[in-house]
């Protein structure tokens, strides 16, 4: 976190002079005014100028690398934190060894991670909402690859035997992929049934 002192005629200008130095807007900055100064005897005698200190708020994006790094560390894992944010989504991926500890059982670890990210980031309330996504090595985007070639197979096995066909249980993500994959299909559907976390998706012939 990145504090420095800066002086001026008023506190209006050291604060202009200290937003100009450390290339920041108000809003990014905590304010402390030190002293207000004053002009002296007939503005001449005795000037004494304003003097504040100006502290960088932490962005969401050091939120996010403060959490993991203390996350990995407590995990003992090395892993690099690559960390993007753009219209209000921050994409965070990790990459490294002992992955797998990451990621968890079918992504349970990942998923529980990013849901504490979220927390994180959205604490307080009055800023604007920022969905994070946590990733390891694009495991989701090969998760997702896999759940719709699955999707697809058992369509195809529904079609073939009439008969509906129960998948095994999915966290909410994995169940939505397997959805949208079928919604446009022309002989199956989709719905959910069961109880978290047993819930699973069955899909069926349509009428």
């Amino acid at each position: 976190m990145k504090t420095i002192e800066m002086t001026g005629k008023t506190v209006d200008e050291a604060l202009k002079n200290a937003l100009n130095e450390l290339k920041l807007t108000k809003e990014e900055v905590d304010i402390e005014i030190i002293d207000e100064g004053s002009k002296g005897i007939f503005n001449l005698i005795g000037n004494k100028p304003a003097r504040i200190k100006i502290t960088k708020k932490k962005s969401a994006i050091d939120e996010v690398e403060k959490f993991l790094t203390d996350v990995l560390k407590s995990m003992d894992i090395k892993a690099e934190i690559n960390i993007k944010e753009e219209n209000d989504i921050i994409n965070v991926n990790l990459s490294g060894e002992k992955m797998g500890l990451i990621i968890g059982y079918r992504g349970e670890t990942l998923d529980s991670l990013q849901y504490l990210l979220s927390l994180v980031v959205n604490k307080n309330h009055n800023n604007i909402y920022k969905k994070v996504v946590l990733d390891v090595e694009n495991y989701r985007k090969r998760r997702e690859e896999t759940l719709i070639k699955v999707a697809q197979k058992v369509a195809y096995k529904v079609r073939k035997s009439k008969r509906p066909y129960k998948l095994e249980p999915m966290n909410p993500y994995e169940r939505r992929i397997i959805h949208s994959a079928l919604q446009g299909n022309r002989y199956v559907e989709t719905y959910s049934e069961g109880s978290e976390p047993y819930r699973h998706v069955v899909v069926k012939l349509k009428k």
